[in-house]
């Protein structure tokens, strides 16, 4: 039986330690920043420390549906903001931990779009849809009120390594 955990914020935070790790083990300077820089969770630079890519990671625990984002995944930040959907399994779970590297733009997007959709089609009972703040990203095999998927970005690690080269 998994309780919740006394500080939901553990999870999160262990992400952004978990995405800082797997930076700095390709070689990259990774920083978590801790809550003291507005949309950046990592910074990320080349070892030169010329080039830079601001990382937002929002977390969920693998296996489910979707991951929640929020409404600034609609904005899109320009080509050195990355979103990293970090899946991480909860305390006692033996699951794989999941990463989805998706460049700002790309998320912006889809996320936007699904969104509108979404709000545009009558709800269950054939009523107006309520707008909300919380958005959310599906996890594959899952695909969103669009049809995307984030299936091919998928430890996609080569996308901050090419900016920062």
């Amino acid at each position: 039986m998994n309780k919740k955990p006394k500080n939901k914020n553990a999870r999160g935070s262990a992400a952004q330690f978990f995405v800082a790790g797997e930076l700095c083990r390709r070689e990259f300077v990774a920083v978590v920043t801790m809550g003291n820089t507005p949309n950046t969770d990592v910074l990320c630079s080349n070892i030169k420390g010329t080039k830079f890519v601001h990382i937002q990671v929002k977390t969920f625990p693998p296996g489910n549906r979707t991951c929640s984002v929020g409404r600034k995944a609609t904005i899109n930040y320009g080509k050195k903001f990355i979103w990293i959907l970090a899946g991480i399994p909860k305390k006692g779970e033996t699951k794989n931990f999941e990463y989805y590297i998706i460049p700002s733009g790309v998320l912006a997007e889809n996320v936007s779009k699904a969104h509108s959709a979404w709000l545009s089609d009558p709800g269950p009972k054939g009523k107006k849809r309520k707008d909300s703040d919380i958005l959310t990203v599906h996890i594959p095999p899952f695909k969103n009120y669009i049809g995307w998927s984030i299936k091919k970005y998928k430890n996609r690690w080569d996308i901050i390594e090419k900016l920062l080269k």
